[in-house]
C-alpha cells in the first residue's frame, strides 16, 4: 500500500521547491503541486510499454498507465528520479532517454508538475511485482482503440494525446 505519511517536496511551475507536504495531503484534494517523472517507453516496431496499476494504489487503480511513473524525492533531480524508477519499476538499468516536456496536470484529486521523458528500448523488461501489477506493449491502433473507455488513466491519455501521438 502507498505510503500516506511519505514526504513529497511542494514545487512551483517551474519546479523549484517550496515546501514539503505528505503524500496524503497531496492526494487529498488539497491540489498542492508535486513532481513526477513519466517515461514512455517504445520498442523498434513502434509500439508502447505500459504498466498495470495494481489495486491497492491511491490514485487510478487497476488501470493502465505511463510506462514509468513516479514521484521526485527531496533533493532528486528529474533525471535521478527517472533512474531511480525505471530501476524500481522495470528493472532497466542501461536507459538512455530523451526530456520531451514539463506540464502541469490537474486531476478532482491533485496537481503534478509532470517531467515527462520517452525511449526506444528493446531489452528485456521486467516489471516489478511489488510495484505494478504487470504491463506490456500496446499497438498504436490498440491504444487510439482504447482511449475514453475507462481502461487507461486520465493522465496518460491526456499525455498521450498532447505529446506522443504526433
Amino acid at each position: 500500500m502507498d505510503n500516506p505519511q511519505e514526504i513529497f517536496p511542494i514545487v512551483d511551475e517551474e519546479g523549484r521547491v517550496l515546501g514539503s507536504a505528505t503524500r496524503g495531503e497531496c492526494h487529498s484534494g488539497s491540489k498542492l503541486l508535486h513532481p513526477v517523472v513519466h517515461l514512455h517507453v517504445f520498442n523498434v516496431a513502434g509500439d508502447l510499454y505500459l504498466q498495470k496499476r495494481p489495486d491497492w494504489k491511491d490514485i487510478q487503480p487497476d488501470k493502465w498507465d505511463t510506462s514509468v511513473g513516479g514521484h521526485i524525492d527531496f533533493g532528486e533531480i528529474p533525471e535521478e528520479a527517472l533512474r531511480r524508477e525505471v530501476r524500481e519499476e522495470l528493472g532497466i538499468t542501461d536507459l538512455k532517454a530523451d526530456f520531451v516536456a514539463k506540464y502541469v496536470f490537474e486531476s478532482a484529486r491533485e496537481r503534478e508538475l509532470v517531467y515527462i521523458f520517452r525511449c526506444t528500448y528493446d531489452g528485456p523488461v521486467c516489471p516489478s511485482a511489488d510495484e505494478l501489477a504487470g504491463g506490456r506493449f500496446w499497438s498504436m491502433q490498440e491504444l487510439r482503440a482504447t482511449m475514453g473507455q475507462g481502461v487507461l488513466t486520465p493522465n496518460f491519455e491526456s499525455e498521450f494525446c498532447r505529446f506522443l501521438e504526433k
